[in-house]
Parts: C-alpha cells; sequence; structure tokens
C-alpha cells in the first residue's frame, strides 16, 4: 500500500488521476512482456565489442542524470580511460541514423544533453534514435575502452555490461504508478537488477549518495566567471527548461538571490524573445539551457554551474566491475 507521504510531492505525478489507471496498466502490461522477451532473447540485444554503462532511471522527469553523466565520463578519463558517450539526443531534429557531436553543434540538431555533455567532457559524443547506431560509429571511428550511455535503461536491443539508476532523492518513485497516471517506466523491482542506485539529493542504505552542487556563475557571452555570492541579495530572472525548474530555483534562493522565476517545458527550444524581459535584470539559467541561447547571448545572460558530487566509493566499485 502507497503511503500518504507518496501522494504528497512537488512534481506533477503526485496526486492520482483515476481516469488515467486503466492507461497504466496498459503501460505496465507491455512494458513486463518487452522485458520477457528481451530477457529470454526472443527479441535481438546488440552487443558492443567492448564494456557499456547505462546511467538512466526508471521514471520520466529529471533526476540530475546528465551531471551525473558528466561526472563518471570525466572519472574515468582521469583514470587514463578512452570514453565514448551515446545518447539518443532528445528533441534533435537530425533525420540520419547517427550523427556525431561536435563543441560547435546545434543543440536544435543534436539535442541539448549530447551537446552539454561533449561541451564539458570533450570526448566522443554520438547520437540515434537507436542507441546502438551510436555505438557502431564510434567504435568504427574510436579506439575506446568504455562507452557511456546518456539514458536507455530501457532500450534493450542495447547490450550493457553496467547499470546505473538515478532516482531523484526528494521525490523517489512519486506516487508508485506507472505512465500516465505516475512517473514509472518499469516497476519498481527493476531497481534490484541493476548494480548501482544513485541517490541524487538523498541517502538510502543500499543506494549512493550523491548532490547536485553549484559551482559558480559564468557569463554567456563574455565568460566572466563569478562566485556563488556574486548575486546574493540581488534581483535576477531565472529561466530554466527543465523537467523540475523548482530544483534550480530553490538553489539560486539558496544562495540568496532574489528571484523572478520563469520557467519553461523541459528541453524547451529558446529563441531570442523568450529572453527579452521588462527590466534589465541580470538572467541566470542552468548550463543545459545556455547551450541553446548561445548564438543570442549578451552580457545580461548568465549560467549557474554544477557537478555532481558522487560518493568517493563508488567509483572504484565501477572499476572493478569492467
Amino acid at each position: 500500500m502507497l503511503s500518504n507521504q507518496s501522494f504528497i510531492n512537488h512534481n506533477k505525478f503526485g496526486l492520482v488521476n483515476f481516469t488515467l489507471l486503466p492507461f497504466s496498466a496498459v503501460f505496465f502490461i507491455l512494458s513486463c512482456i518487452r522485458l520477457w522477451l528481451y530477457k529470454f532473447k526472443i527479441l535481438k540485444v546488440n552487443d558492443a565489442s567492448l564494456p557499456v554503462i547505462v546511467v538512466g532511471n526508471i521514471t520520466v522527469g529529471g533526476t540530475g542524470k546528465t551531471p551525473i553523466v558528466i561526472s563518471i565520463v570525466n572519472y574515468l578519463k582521469s583514470q587514463n580511460k578512452k570514453v565514448g558517450v551515446v545518447s539518443r539526443g532528445y528533441g534533435g531534429r537530425f533525420s540520419q541514423e547517427s550523427i556525431e557531436v561536435t563543441m560547435s553543434s546545434d543543440p536544435m540538431h543534436c539535442g541539448d544533453e549530447p551537446l552539454l555533455i561533449k561541451q564539458q567532457t570533450e570526448v566522443p559524443v554520438a547520437v540515434a534514435k537507436r542507441r546502438t547506431k551510436a555505438i557502431e560509429r564510434l567504435i568504427k571511428k574510436y579506439a575506446l575502452d568504455v562507452i557511456v550511455s546518456d539514458d536507455g535503461l530501457q532500450h534493450y536491443s542495447m547490450g550493457r555490461d553496467i547499470e546505473i539508476a538515478v532516482i531523484d532523492g526528494h521525490n523517489r518513485l512519486g506516487n508508485g504508478l506507472f505512465l500516465p497516471a505516475g512517473p514509472l517506466r518499469e516497476a519498481k523491482s527493476r531497481l534490484k537488477s541493476v548494480d548501482f542506485i544513485i541517490n541524487n539529493g538523498s541517502s538510502l542504505e543500499g543506494e549512493v549518495s550523491s548532490e547536485i552542487e553549484p559551482q559558480e556563475y559564468i557569463n554567456l557571452l563574455t565568460k566572466e566567471v563569478k562566485g556563488l555570492d556574486y548575486f546574493k541579495g540581488r534581483k535576477c530572472y531565472a529561466v530554466a527548461g527543465i523537467a523540475k525548474p523548482d530544483n534550480f530555483f530553490s538553489t539560486l534562493k539558496s544562495n540568496g538571490v532574489k528571484l523572478i522565476t520563469k520557467p519553461f517545458p523541459d528541453h524547451y527550444a529558446f529563441v531570442e524573445k523568450d529572453l527579452i524581459f521588462n527590466e534589465n535584470h541580470p538572467i541566470i539559467m542552468t548550463s543545459k539551457d545556455c547551450v541553446k541561447c548561445n548564438p543570442f547571448a549578451t552580457d545580461q545572460m548568465w549560467y549557474l554551474s554544477v557537478r555532481a558530487k558522487i560518493n568517493s566509493n563508488f567509483y572504484q566499485q565501477l572499476e572493478s566491475k569492467f
């Protein structure tokens, strides 16, 4: 039985819309059948010639997964591993079977998260609707030691050696129901089969604790860097086109910023007029959003740089698995 607290959440899946329950039941049945078909090799699994680490989640909505992917990739780089990253490129408008992301790629073409990963890790990144095609592209072009998949826990046609599920430490699994009545893509029991559960924002026995830490403010146009107290006590516009904008707004408030909040839909395709406001206050946005605003950047625009601080024991345990 779900506890009362399970229904009190800050995301859109906190309360139950009972009219959606039949659709959730169908989604649950189909997801179970699909998993069973791959588990018993009725549907083909494409195994790669080198280790594949999948970093995903069993819920929809933001869990802080992308900063965790970036931290894992940068750690592996620091250990002299040659790393590649694959992604579906959500929101990207590419028509090719797969594309490689460059430092100057158009986020409208390749997707905002793959471009952010590329810019913050400088490793080879490829996107494809079928991630196996992105893996094939990277293996053909580069001599890699390991591939990290940004999301793809449910992309079972892609073989994997290590599975990492990221959970929002505050909302956990929301109301515990399947889409569309709740946030679940798969059953909670799926967590028993993954290698690691990273609890982003909290701690629980058996899970790896992680925190998304703000680092500094960076100007989009001038690249000027300022400390976290720079906007303390100042009124600023806070722009966020992410799944859970309130998390971003709370971080800014905790650093003393007086906010005029401007939330947008997740993966929103910003255009110049979206960031023209009545007053000339500084505009602070997320690092994921800023990659889409560089073409029309002004010195009024800043982004908050963050990093995922993961329990240090995790990295040694991760390396021991491949």
